[in-house]
């Protein structure tokens, strides 16, 4: 991976200008198919973000963008290796991006994590502009690579799953639509400017990040226990904004072959619908699975980190149903 290395330490006037009119890359300065690693100077700190470009991205093209956050306590090189997202940007023709959360304070055990709003951890507690490290790596990566702005999404597993929607709450006039696993609604101020299509696939059984809201269990090696909002809760939230008919239409079941390591697991699509201006909100409601990203092959269920997990299902792969809900969603046409 190439580490390089952005200030955005410039005159006052520049950054307005910039901020008004972002510099596009052009063809001859896209970056290349395959794996970067980059690191902004933001906030008068580094933070850094992986970057994988498909193989099959045309020269000259604008490409749509997935941004894929780590959940809290993990970072984005586990997140790139336990979603395999790269695989499908690569079958799909978008860029992934990878951004690396808040660091713990120096000596403190490595957990980052991401301000969601009410969650979590050191992120939460510094007030870290997460939203605007966001905004200001798409920026960045817009200007090593041409990228197509109506087509800006967000997913993440947990707290980072809780980021995407903090993007879509706070950000939703630059991202498109987001695809939460894991992770419920826990902004602070919940005033997207307008209707935005979300999508949330959730365990009743995943045994941290509670489906029914509550209590969860601490972060690994932490006492940090964070009290979460349910899953529903967020959903009729986003019903509501999004001015979506309130009675789902539920359907089809996905269920796990007999015999296999999915027997007794279950996968119901909820989607409400129709929304203004096209939006749509999705939940796909499982059973018997747990913390958990669907569709993934690493299977951790017989390692310490699995027993805080629970039980992994490829009933259904998470990574082609949000790509199949983005693609169908970008932003609207001004």
């Amino acid at each position: 991976m190439r580490k390089l290395v952005v200030s955005f330490a410039i005159a006052l006037s520049v950054a307005i200008t910039f901020a008004l009119t972002p510099t596009s890359a052009t063809a001859a300065d896209a970056l290349p198919p395959g794996d970067h690693e980059l690191t902004i100077d933001f906030g008068g700190s580094a933070r850094d973000y992986l970057v994988h470009v498909p193989a099959r991205a045309e020269p000259g093209r604008r490409v749509p963008v997935v941004f894929n956050f780590h959940g809290g306590g993990s970072d984005a090189p586990a997140q790139k290796a336990y979603s395999q997202m790269d695989a499908t940007a690569d079958h799909h023709g978008f860029v992934v991006v990878y951004p690396k959360g808040v660091p713990p304070a120096p000596g403190q055990r490595s957990l980052r994590t991401w301000n969601a709003g009410k969650c979590c951890g050191p992120a939460k507690r510094t007030g870290a502009d997460d939203v605007g490290f966001t905004l200001a790596v798409l920026d960045d990566l817009a200007r090593r690579t041409p990228v197509d702005r109506r087509r800006v999404f967000a997913t993440g597993i947990s707290n980072g799953g809780m980021m995407a929607y903090r993007l879509a709450v706070d950000a939703s006039k630059r991202v498109a639509a987001v695809a939460s696993v894991a992770g419920q609604v826990e902004v602070t101020r919940f005033a997207p400017s307008r209707p935005v299509p979300v999508m949330e696939l959730h365990s009743v059984d995943d045994p941290r990040a509670l489906y029914d809201g509550g209590l969860g269990l601490p972060f690994p090696g932490t006492a940090i226990r964070n009290q979460f909002d349910s899953v529903q809760d967020g959903i009729d939230r986003w019903v509501a904004a999004d001015g979506c008919r309130r009675t789902p239409t539920t359907g089809p079941t996905e269920t796990g072959r007999p015999g296999s390591g999915d027997d007794g697991e279950t996968a119901t699509r909820i989607a409400y619908a129709p929304c203004k201006q096209g939006a749509e909100v999705v939940l796909w409601k499982l059973t018997g699975s747990g913390h958990v990203w669907p569709g993934t092959p690493i299977d951790v269920s017989g390692t310490p980190r699995g027993a805080v997990l629970g039980e992994p299902t490829r009933i259904i792969d998470a990574n082609e149903l949000m790509w199949e809900f983005f693609a169908a969603h970008p932003l609207p046409k001004r």
